[in-house]
């Protein structure tokens, strides 16, 4: 900088030269309209006029300093701020870089939806020398598989279910109407319906724009109870058979926690709570909508069993199980005791891992709370072989699964079948914009502004939804042939393989614990040394009746 300025700077600062130049500009336009008659003069005093008067509000307001010591000029710094996620999304990223998914991920879903070609040209891009590299170790002999709609059969485990569900191996997550635009939530369902797999309503009951389409529905009951609840907030039986006995009404699943926000409950704003909200929810328009952290209909392991049962028996004998994100390992231990202890056993459990997502949630809960996905899913897992029980409950899981080797390796950490919420949600368009919470989704996915709503298109979007089922589940069907195996179940920890250093690898079978049939069982008698450190330190004060530790 030449030494004049760096003069003048300590005079007149630098930083003011854009407030002070339109105030110049707008003087002198002032005084060449008023002296000459110049039209120009007015148009000069007009263009000015607005960073003068942006400056001199800049100077006078209090909340940001940073626009006091830079009028005008310092509202680039809130503009670059604003647009600085597309510029990196769009001019700086790679493709394996962002996170939550890459642009890879994202890229493989959009050519999918849309039936696009998703091959990839001139070898992989990842480093297969990078310490946590994965691959699925195929066969020699390849198999020959007829279909790629992989079923598993959910209620036929020797519970009191007289209605078992044979559910495709890749479903809708729970995503609430609220949460989702009335379009969104028409198309995810019309698509299940086309492609023969389920859709999970979240915890915001059955909506109008669920019920339309006809598609399968996992209904999920969370502690606000919603579409089964009294005015008490409390859960509501008769309520509960009318929904819960619907056809279209596959499975009931009772919400104890989710993976983005686990031990947290929540609050829908009274003006959120439009007449259709409330219709589906069953509360108040305008009023504050609560969902409490945990539950009123029980507070034992055992009483949580006993509602399980009784909402099996209300729904006539559909498949009843709940999903929760794994939190204080004693706690599943008491609920796997009173399974036990009562013979109540429900017919699924879904896991959801810490990485999973919400429309908004607390950064330290989304970034620090819950177990992930793959330590949540092997502990359960674990635990039902270790009781040799394994057999009576089917297991589901969800946290970013995308593709089909997401889902393959899922089933070799123990899974039956995975949902995918986000995977829909950009096969209905959604670019990672990341403003669900604001209502301002730039695709009209996550927003209840009509105007943005309307922008989806739910015939297009429906077909999208139906053609990334289809596509990835054929995707499958190739890993699964690759493999030599029949079925996406048959994939074990001994299919895929890990980099665990540059120059070790390891199949997840030896890196990872795997219990043997009954080895829980044999440990508790003292015939077994415990294999895993929780188990050994929690399993003798686990109490089936108390989620809390035996002394």
């Amino acid at each position: 900088m030449p030494r004049w300025l760096i003069r003048l700077n300590a005079h007149i600062p630098i930083r003011y030269a854009a407030w002070v130049g339109a105030v110049l500009g707008l003087l002198y336009g002032l005084w060449a309209a008023a002296t000459e008659g110049h039209h120009q003069g007015w148009v000069l005093a007009l263009v000015c006029a607005v960073p003068a008067g942006l400056g001199l509000n800049d100077m006078r307001q209090a909340p940001r300093s940073l626009l006091r010591n830079y009028p005008v000029i310092g509202h680039l710094r809130y503009l670059l701020e604003f647009i600085r996620p597309e510029i990196r999304q769009y001019f700086i990223e790679s493709d394996n870089e962002a996170a939550p998914f890459s642009r890879q991920q994202r890229s493989l879903v959009y050519q999918r939806a849309k039936g696009e070609p998703d091959k990839r040209p001139f070898g992989t891009q990842k480093d297969v020398g990078a310490t946590g590299y994965e691959w699925l170790s195929h066969s020699i002999a390849p198999s020959d598989v007829a279909s790629h709609d992989f079923r598993v059969t959910i209620g036929a485990g020797g519970s009191s279910c007289t209605q078992p569900y044979s559910a495709s191996v890749f479903n809708i997550s729970a995503m609430s109407f609220g949460a989702l635009s009335a379009n969104a939530v028409l198309a995810l369902n019309t698509g299940a319906r086309k492609g023969g797999f389920a859709h999970d309503t979240g915890e915001g009951s059955i909506s109008r724009y669920h019920r339309e389409p006809g598609g399968d529905l996992i209904w999920e009951i969370g502690s606000g109870y919603f579409g089964c609840r009294n005015d008490a907030g409390h859960f509501d039986a008769e309520k509960f058979v009318t929904n819960a006995r619907e056809p279209q009404v596959k499975l009931i699943e009772l919400k104890l926690s989710q993976g983005a926000k686990p031990g947290h409950g929540g609050v829908l704003p009274g003006p959120k709570v439009t007449p259709e909200i409330a219709a589906a929810r069953g509360v108040p328009v305008g009023v504050d909508c609560v969902s409490p952290a945990s539950h009123s209909a029980f507070s034992t392991p055992i009483e949580m069993l006993q509602f399980i049962e009784r909402l099996r028996q209300l729904s006539g004998g559909k498949p009843v199980g709940f999903k929760f994100c794994v939190g204080h390992a004693w706690e599943w231990f008491a609920m796997a005791k009173a399974m036990r202890e009562t013979g109540i056993w429900p017919d699924f459990i879904v896991v959801d891992g810490a990485e999973g997502g919400t429309g908004a949630a607390p950064l330290e809960f989304t970034d620090h709370v819950g177990a992930p996905l793959q330590e949540g899913l092997l502990l359960v897992h674990n635990t039902l072989v270790g009781l040799g029980e394994r057999h009576r409950v089917k297991l589901g899981c969800a946290g970013k699964v995308i593709s089909a080797f997401d889902i393959a390796r899922m089933m070799a950490l123990g899974a039956d079948w995975c949902n995918s919420a986000r995977g829909f949600m950009f096969a209905l368009g959604c670019i990672q914009a990341q403003s669900c919470h604001t209502g301002h989704c730039p695709t009209g996915v996550t927003s209840q502004e009509p105007l943005r709503a309307r922008a989806l298109v739910v015939p297009d979007k429906a077909e999208r939804v139906h053609r990334f089922h289809h596509n990835t589940l054929h995707a499958l069907k190739e890993l699964v042939q690759a493999a030599g195996l029949h079925h996406p179940n048959d994939i074990s920890a001994d299919h895929i393989v890990r980099r665990v250093s540059g120059c070790e690898v390891q199949r997840l079978s030896n890196l990872l614990p795997y219990l043997k049939p009954g080895e829980l069982l044999a440990a508790e008698r003292g015939e077994l040394p415990w294999s895993q450190p929780a188990f050994e330190q929690y399993w003798l004060r686990a109490q089936a009746d108390s989620f809390s530790l035996r002394d």
